[in-house]
Order: structure tokens, then sequence, then C-alpha cells
């Protein structure tokens, strides 16, 4: 489960995407235009310290990108080229916000969903000892690879930055699709989304 907090963003992570997207080989859309958030989903750090988030977002009139996010109360050591940003929570204090695909705690919990079927982290928010659990703005659904025990995944040893991005790790190659759209999945064993305003499900991520 993924404890929220409400708190205040400085500045927001829409902000932070605003700059930092266009620098990307695979980003859409208008450089300067306004990023709005369509839907998003969670996985859970099994030590509760960093934050794992997906957003789904435009911007301007572009298409729909997916941006794996994690955030972290301090510095990830070597991964200053996929720093997003950073920004100040009002409640947990500074914050340091990193492309997940190249932070250790993402392809384990990436490749749960896609080979072993894990579904998205529950949101709550805690108020005066009561948990108020947050409805999902997205539902996605797990896949499976049939006829094998998925393997143990850990920190990846090589990221490709592109369309789809590329998480090599030990014993699997993970693929993040940055560009949802209508297709078969590559392999059965899947990340499928779907939003209001996108019924049918569509390809987040993939095993090679």
């Amino acid at each position: 489960m993924a404890l929220l907090h409400r708190a205040e963003l400085r500045p927001s992570k829409l902000d932070l995407l605003a700059t930092w997207l266009p620098g990307r080989p695979w980003f859409a859309g208008a450089a300067g235009a306004d990023v709005t958030r369509v839907a998003s989903y969670r996985f859970d750090d099994p030590a509760g310290e960093v934050g794992i988030e997906t957003l789904l977002v435009r911007a301007g009139d572009g298409p729909v990108l997916q941006v794996p996010l994690t955030y972290r109360g301090a510095p990830l050591d070597g991964a200053d080229e996929w720093l997003v940003g950073t920004m100040e929570h009002s409640a947990l204090g500074s914050r340091w916000v990193y492309d997940a695909c190249a932070d250790p705690i993402y392809p384990p919990a990436l490749a749960a969903a896609v080979l072993a079927g894990a579904g998205q982290a529950e949101e709550y928010f805690e108020v005066d000892g009561v948990r108020d659990v947050r409805p999902p703005s997205m539902t996605v659904t797990g896949g499976r690879a049939h006829g094998v025990e998925p393997p143990a995944v850990g920190a990846p040893r090589e990221v490709v930055d592109g369309e789809p991005t590329l998480i090599r790790a030990d014993h699997v190659e993970l693929a993040v699709v940055r560009r949802p759209a209508p297709g078969a999945a590559p392999s059965e064993a899947a990340l499928t989304g779907a939003w209001p305003g996108q019924p049918t499900p569509l390809v987040l991520a993939y095993a090679r």
C-alpha cells in the first residue's frame, strides 16, 4: 500500500516534467506547452522508503506519455543523468525525483507486474489514525510468463532511453512503452492499463 500525504509541492510534479520532458528522445508534443495529468498508478517499495509513481501525461495536444518516477529523501548515488529535478514537499521536506527506469528500486517492482501478475499499490491517506483509500485513476493488469518461473530481478545493468526505454537487468530485459498506443503486446508477459477516455487497455511495459 502507498501512504500519501495531503501536501504542497514546490515546484509541482507537472512543472518539473514541463522542463524535463522536451529533452527526452521519446518526447512528443510542443516544447513549452503545459503538461497535464491523464492518470497515474503506483508500485510498492517493500521498505517503504521510496515513492514509485508512474504518471501518464500530455504536453499540450501531444500524445499520452508514460513517465515512471521515483521520489527519494536523498540523492541517489551515480544517477545524476537520470535526475528529473528536486522539489520541496510540505510534509516530507526535500525530495529528489528520478526517472524510475534507472532507479534500482523500480525494475524489481516492474518485473513483478510484468512477469508475475502483481498489480498496482492501493493508495491511501491516513487521517486521525483512519485510512482513507483513494480510488485509482486507472486500472493496470499484470502479465505472466507462462511455463517459466519468474526470475529474481535486481538493479539495472544498463538503461537505453528511447521508445521503448529498455531496462537490462540480470535474467531479463524490460521494455517501458513511453507512448502507449493500440496494438498487440509483443510478449505474453506484459503490463496493460486503461483509464477514463481510454477504455481499451494499452500495453505499458513488457518483457523481452
